[in-house]
């Protein structure tokens, strides 16, 4: 998962919600958005092949997604990162107190965010202690929490117009299909080659090996409803399936 925009206590009906990209290579052998044949009440993608997801939500107000810290050259970490969601996902525990309890040393770096339905929890192996966010707009990619990358303060801004438009999602996925490359001078420096830096930098990224696989928008109702709806994508952005689920607690 490379961007992830979220929607906490900002719409009057929907206390949460989520709009992301998964950019990924297309290789990786993957599940799509589904109940969880031995968790049903979880729904969410599955990577089939460490294990866990890069973002899920449960019928009765859980949900997390994670991306990667972009740091090449670091050795990987012990554990898969997709354990870290799934594992919120189908235990009890408070968010904060789940957060609080990781050893972020056995996993390379990650960005977390959690929500138990009374608190969403930011939480990273390379950006201090866990916290809880207040109300708010909140956006993050392969760095820390709100890192000014120029995709993501536009990710953020269009994020802000298009929620008072729901239950019609169609400006949300507008956004996470906007695969406009940044100029040169406004690309982050994150140690990876230029052409590289260039094709991440769009909200939606397609080249012939990696890129979106798949964008997802979610969110819990006041009503206890739980909505999933993601779209799939090929090489190149090809458009595939899509998958929308829906459940009340």
């Amino acid at each position: 998962m490379c961007l992830i925009v979220v929607g906490w206590r900002v719409h009057a009906d929907y206390p949460l919600v989520v709009a992301a990209n998964r950019d990924e290579f297309y290789a990786r052998p993957t599940a799509d958005a589904a109940p969880w044949p031995d968790a049903p009440a979880v729904f969410g993608g599955l990577d089939l092949e460490a294990g866990g997801t890069w973002l899920g939500l449960r019928g009765d107000g859980r949900f997390a997604a994670v991306t990667n810290v972009r740091e090449p050259g670091m050795a990987m970490g012990a554990r898969s990162r997709g354990t870290l969601t799934r594992d919120f996902l189908l235990g009890h525990d408070a968010a904060i107190d789940y957060a609080q309890g990781l050893d972020g040393s056995l996993y390379s770096g990650f960005n977390l965010l959690l929500s138990d339905g009374d608190d969403l929890i930011y939480c990273s192996n390379r950006d201090g202690a866990p916290r809880r966010l207040a109300p708010g707009i909140y956006g993050l990619s392969n760095h820390r929490l709100d890192s000014p990358w120029p995709k993501l303060v536009t990710a953020r801004q269009r994020f802000a117009a298009a929620l008072p438009a729901l239950p019609d999602e169609s400006a949300l996925f507008a956004l996470l299909a906007d695969d406009a490359i940044v100029a040169d001078d406004s690309l982050p420096q994150t140690g990876v080659p230029l052409e590289w830096e260039r094709l991440l930098s769009a909200i939606f990224v397609k080249s012939e090996n990696y890129g979106t696989r798949a964008s997802t928008v979610a969110w819990q109702g006041r009503d206890g409803t739980a909505y999933l709806h993601e779209q799939r994508f090929g090489p190149h952005g090809r458009a595939l399936q899509s998958s929308v689920i829906s459940t009340a607690v």
